[in-house]
């Protein structure tokens, strides 16, 4: 198993949650986060003051899928946040030991 962690701007949410729905993927975790990468963030006028915005909104989208169902997910998230643009985002993915359901105690592949 694998859990699949993407930052990805926050208008492409729907298109990465459809993305993922269509190859398969059940249930996400998603969370409002903030940060910067090469664009290093931006400046902002406000009222006649110029301001800087060091920390981008972005969102961070989590799932746990089976070993075979990675790729299919990165492609799906990849196709579905891809603008062009610098801050598009990256994908993490990393080993997940063990996943047990609290309500029935399923575990691990069951319990996804």
């Amino acid at each position: 198993m694998k859990l699949i962690t993407s930052i990805i701007k926050p208008f492409k949410l729907d298109e990465v949650r459809e993305a993922m729905a269509d190859v398969g993927v059940t249930g996400l975790t998603v969370t409002e986060v903030k940060g910067f990468g090469r664009q290093k963030g931006h400046t902002e006028l406000y009222r006649g003051a110029e301001y800087v915005v060091d920390f981008l909104p972005k969102v961070k989208v989590e799932v746990v899928v089976a070993d075979e169902s990675v790729e299919h997910v990165i492609e799906a998230i990849t196709k579905a946040a891809h603008t062009g643009k610098i801050g598009d985002g990256k994908i993490f993915v990393t080993s997940v030991e063990q996943v047990i359901r609290i309500r029935t105690g399923e575990a691990n592949e069951s319990a996804i």
